[in-house]
Parts: structure tokens; C-alpha cells; sequence
């Protein structure tokens, strides 16, 4: 697994999301999230401009899959919510390589975090994939998991 295990503070930039919530145990809530998030993405970039994809999740259960946009949605499909994300200081991870090595990388960083005593803020943590698994191969895959810190 090729994780950053020295985290960098970056300043996460005020952002326009849309998502969709599922509650419960991440292992089986989020594949679904990301497969039923799929399926209105053309819905959603009919009008607005899709400029990444990123989850969301906080412990113990809310995960959040969802699409950050250029400028507040004009119209969302039926069961998507909005939020402005205020931005703010999170520690930055990056996981190269294929997103099924999330579980392990993310259980990794929390050690790290838990390890080093790292002050975290109650908010969500980020996974942002950097890059499109459309156009990029499987072990170039960028994932920046970012966790809120004061």
C-alpha cells in the first residue's frame, strides 16, 4: 500500500457539494451510496459542473458520497442534498493506488492520527479522489484523505 504517512496541513477551500447520506456500518453502506450516486450523475451534470468527487464520512456511521460542484446546483435530482462545506485546516494523507485499498489506508491514518496525540476537530473527514478512474490507471489513483484539525 503506498500511504503518505506524514501528514501535510493544507487549508480545504470553501465548497459546493451534493450527496447523497447513508447511515450505518461504512463496509455496507458506502459501495451502495457510490452506486446509486453513479446513476444520477448525469442528472446532475445536465445542469451544473461537476469538479470532483469526494466522501464524506464521521464516525460512528454517517458516510456521504458525493460530487463537489463549481457553483451552487441549480436543480438536483429527487434524494440528493446541498451543503456548502465551510472549508478549513485538515492533516493530508495520500493513498496511491486502487480505491480498494481505502479500508486499510484509512484504518492506517486513524493509527497514525491516534499514535501522534493529533488534535481533530469534530467535522467530517475527507476522501477526495484527486483523479478520474475513467481516464486514469488503477495504481495511479490519488486519494487524499484529509482529516479536520484545529
Amino acid at each position: 500500500m503506498n500511504l503518505t504517512e506524514e501528514p501535510e496541513i493544507v487549508q480545504w477551500p470553501v465548497s459546493h457539494y451534493v450527496f447523497l447520506e447513508r447511515v450505518g456500518p461504512f463496509m455496507k453502506t458506502a459501495r451502495q451510496a457510490w452506486q446509486d450516486l453513479h446513476q444520477l450523475e448525469f442528472l446532475i451534470s445536465e445542469r451544473n459542473e461537476i469538479v470532483g468527487a469526494m466522501a464524506l464520512y464521521k464516525m460512528p456511521n454517517i458516510y456521504r458520497a458525493g460530487y463537489g460542484l463549481a457553483n451552487a446546483p441549480e436543480v438536483l435530482p429527487k434524494g440528493l442534498q446541498y451543503e456548502e462545506l465551510p472549508g478549513g485546516k485538515y492533516s493530508r494523507f495520500e493513498l496511491t493506488g486502487s480505491y480498494s485499498n481505502l479500508p486499510q489506508a484509512s484504518g492506517r491514518v486513524w493509527e497514525i492520527v491516534w499514535r501522534k496525540n493529533m488534535f481533530v476537530r469534530s467535522d467530517f473527514t475527507i476522501e477526495n479522489y484527486a483523479n478520474d478512474p475513467r481516464a486514469t490507471p488503477e495504481e495511479k489513483l490519488i486519494t487524499e484523505i484529509l482529516i479536520p484539525t484545529a
